[in-house]
C-alpha cells in the first residue's frame, strides 16, 4: 500500500507544491514558448512527473507506472473512443456526394461564416456537448465550419473558444453531478451556483466569435446577432439549471438559441457578408437552399446522432444499457491511500460499454454508413484514414491522461491544491484558478471537479467561505481552461487537417482564456461578498 504524502519535499508544503507543479509547468513552455510538438511535450511532462512521483513522493516504481498506464486507457477508452468515431462519422460524409451538399445547406442558412460561427460552434456545438462532449463538439463543429468554408486554423480556434460556456452542463450534467457526488453538497444548489455564473460567460462568447473570425468589422457589423444569441443562452441556461432538470440545461439553451437566430434573420441580415475565403460582398444573395429531401439527407449524420442520444437517455433504455453493458474493475498494480487513510480516486474502472459516448457514435456512424450505402470497404477504408490521421492525436491524449492520473494518484494534485488553499481569505481568487488549472490538465471539467472540487469544499469550509461557491467556482472557471487543454488542442488541429499546430492554437487562446478567467474570478469575488453579490449565492 502507498499511501499519498502532502508534504514530502523536505516537509515544506510550499517546496512540494512547486515540485508539483513543474510538470504542467513544463508541459506549458515546451508547447508555448519553445514551440515543441504536443505529443513530445506532453511525454517529456509524463516523463518528469513520474520521476516525481517516485523521487519526491516515494511512490513505489511500479505503482507509478501502473499510474500511468491506467491514464493511457482512460485516454483511449472512453475519450479516443469518442472522438475517432466523431470524425469518422465526418469522414463518411466526405467520401459522398452530401458533404458537398452539407456545405451548400450551411451556407443556405446564411453565406457569412460570422453568422455561421454562431449557429454551428456556439448553438450546434452547444448542442452536442449536452449530448457528448470530451471533444466530440469541437471535432464535428470544426468539420462543419471547413465545409462552410472556413480557413482551417480560423475554425479550430471558433470551435475550441465556443466550447466553453454550456461545459459546465455538459454531457448531460455530468460535471455538477460529478462535483455533487465528490462534495456531498446538493446537486441542485450546486446546479443553481453554477447557473448564476456560466451565463456571463455565454453572453461575450458570441461576441468573441465574430471578432475572431472578422475582427472589428466583425463584432460592428454583427453585434445584434451575436448578443442575442448571447443572451438567450444565457437566460435558457439560468432558468434550466434553476428551476428545471438540471441535465437538460444545455439542450434547452442550444435549442433556444438556434431558434431565436434563426427567427432574427428572418428581419435582419448584416450589410456585408463574409463568404467562403473571407470574402466580403455588399448585398450579395445567400446560396440557393438545395432540395428538403437531399436537405435532409445531407444533415442526416446530426439527425442520427442525436437521435441515437437521445433514445439513449430514455429511461428504460438507459437503465437496461447500464444493466447489461457496465463493467468495474480494479486497474491491477495500484494500491493507493490518502494522506487521510481514504481509498485514493481513479483506482477503479467503470466503463460503460454500451452506453458509452464512443460506442453511441459508432453505432450512428453505422447507421449513416447504410442511410448512404457506404459499402462495409469504403466504410472500413475511411475508419483507417480516421485512425491514421489521428495518430499523434492518440500519442498526446493517452501522454496528458496518464500525466494527470500520476499527479492525481501520487499525490502531486493534491500538495498543489492543498498549498493554494492555505491562502486564507485569498482563496476566493484562488480557487477558479484552480479550476482552470484543473481543467487545463484534464481536459474535462468532469475531471477537474472530482480532482479538485473537495479541495475546494474544505478550504472554504477553513477561511470561512461558502462551499457552494467555491465548488461551482471550480466548475464554472474550469470551462475557460478546456481551450488550452492539450487534447482539446489535439483534437481541433486534427480536425481541421493540422496535426503539429497545437502551440500555435495554445498562443492565440490563452490570452481570450486569461482574460475570461479574469471577469469570472471578479463575479466570484463579488459573489463572496455579502454586501455586494452574495444574495446570488443559494
Amino acid at each position: 500500500m502507498f499511501e499519498q504524502d502532502i508534504d514530502p519535499v523536505f516537509g515544506s508544503l510550499a517546496l512540494s507544491a512547486i515540485a508539483a507543479a513543474l510538470p504542467l509547468v513544463l508541459l506549458f513552455l515546451l508547447l508555448g514558448v519553445a514551440k515543441v510538438r504536443a505529443p513530445f511535450a506532453a511525454l517529456a511532462a509524463l516523463a518528469l512527473s513520474i520521476v516525481l512521483a517516485i523521487v519526491g513522493w516515494n511512490m513505489p516504481p511500479v505503482q507509478a507506472l501502473s499510474a500511468a498506464a491506467a491514464g493511457v486507457f482512460y485516454g483511449l477508452f472512453p475519450i479516443l473512443w469518442i472522438l475517432v468515431n466523431a470524425l469518422w462519422i465526418y469522414r463518411l460524409t466526405v467520401v459522398t456526394p452530401w458533404f458537398e451538399v452539407f456545405g451548400r445547406t450551411i451556407r443556405s442558412v446564411s453565406d457569412d461564416l460570422r453568422i455561421l460561427s454562431i449557429l454551428i460552434a456556439f448553438c450546434f456545438g452547444a448542442l452536442l456537448e449536452s449530448l457528448a462532449g470530451f471533444g466530440a463538439p469541437v471535432a464535428i463543429s470544426a468539420a462543419m465550419l471547413l465545409a462552410a468554408g472556413m480557413a482551417p486554423l480560423k475554425a479550430a480556434l471558433v470551435s475550441l473558444l465556443a466550447n466553453t460556456a454550456p461545459v459546465a452542463f455538459g454531457a448531460l450534467a455530468a460535471p455538477v453531478i460529478a462535483l455533487a457526488g465528490v462534495t456531498g453538497l446538493p446537486l441542485g444548489d450546486l446546479a443553481a451556483m453554477a447557473g448564476r455564473q456560466t451565463p456571463f460567460i455565454a453572453v461575450l462568447v458570441p461576441l468573441i466569435l465574430v471578432f475572431l473570425v472578422d475582427g472589428r468589422r466583425g463584432l460592428r457589423q454583427t453585434w445584434p446577432v451575436a448578443l442575442v444569441a448571447g443572451l438567450v443562452f444565457a437566460v435558457a441556461q439560468f432558468v434550466t439549471s434553476n428551476f428545471f432538470a438540471v441535465e437538460l440545461t444545455d439542450v434547452v439553451a442550444a435549442v433556444a438559441t438556434i431558434i431565436a437566430v434563426l427567427l432574427m434573420l428572418r428581419v435582419w441580415q448584416p450589410a456585408e457578408l463574409v463568404g467562403m475565403n473571407g470574402a466580403v460582398e455588399v448585398g450579395a444573395v445567400v446560396v440557393e437552399r438545395p432540395p428538403w429531401r437531399e436537405v435532409l439527407m445531407s444533415v442526416a449524420p446530426y439527425v442520427i446522432v442525436m437521435a441515437v442520444f437521445s433514445v439513449a437517455q430514455l429511461p428504460a433504455v438507459k437503465d437496461w444499457l447500464a444493466v447489461v453493458g457496465t463493467v468495474t474493475f480494479a486497474w491491477p498494480g495500484l494500491d493507493v491511500v490518502t494522506a487521510a487513510g481514504e481509498p485514493a480516486g481513479a483506482q477503479t474502472m467503470h466503463l460503460d460499454t454500451l452506453r458509452a459516448t464512443g460506442t453511441l457514435l459508432l453505432l450512428a456512424g453505422l447507421l449513416t454508413a447504410a442511410l448512404y450505402r457506404i459499402v462495409p470497404r469504403l466504410a472500413l477504408r475511411a475508419y483507417g484514414s480516421t485512425l491514421h490521421q489521428l495518430r499523434w492525436t492518440i500519442v498526446t491524449v493517452t501522454a496528458v491522461l496518464a500525466l494527470s492520473f500520476v499527479m492525481n494518484l501520487s499525490g502531486q494534485a493534491t500538495s498543489l491544491g492543498v498549498a493554494l488553499a492555505s491562502a486564507g481569505g485569498f482563496f476566493v481568487v484562488l480557487s477558479p484558478i484552480i479550476g482552470w488549472i484543473g481543467v487545463a490538465l484534464t481536459g474535462s471539467d468532469t475531471s477537474s471537479n472530482v480532482l479538485f472540487g473537495p479541495v475546494q469544499v474544505a478550504a472554504a469550509e477553513q477561511v470561512g467561505l461558502p462551499p457552494v461557491l467555491m465548488a461551482a467556482a471550480n466548475s464554472s472557471a474550469g470551462v475557460l481552461g478546456k481551450m488550452l487543454s492539450v487534447q482539446n488542442l489535439a483534437v481541433a488541429a486534427a480536425a481541421v487537417g493540422m496535426s503539429g499546430s497545437e502551440g500555435t492554437l495554445l498562443r492565440r487562446l490563452l490570452p481570450w482564456s486569461l482574460g475570461l478567467l479574469a471577469l469570472v474570478t471578479l463575479l466570484i469575488v463579488l459573489q463572496s461578498i455579502p454586501a455586494a453579490l452574495g444574495w446570488m449565492v443559494p
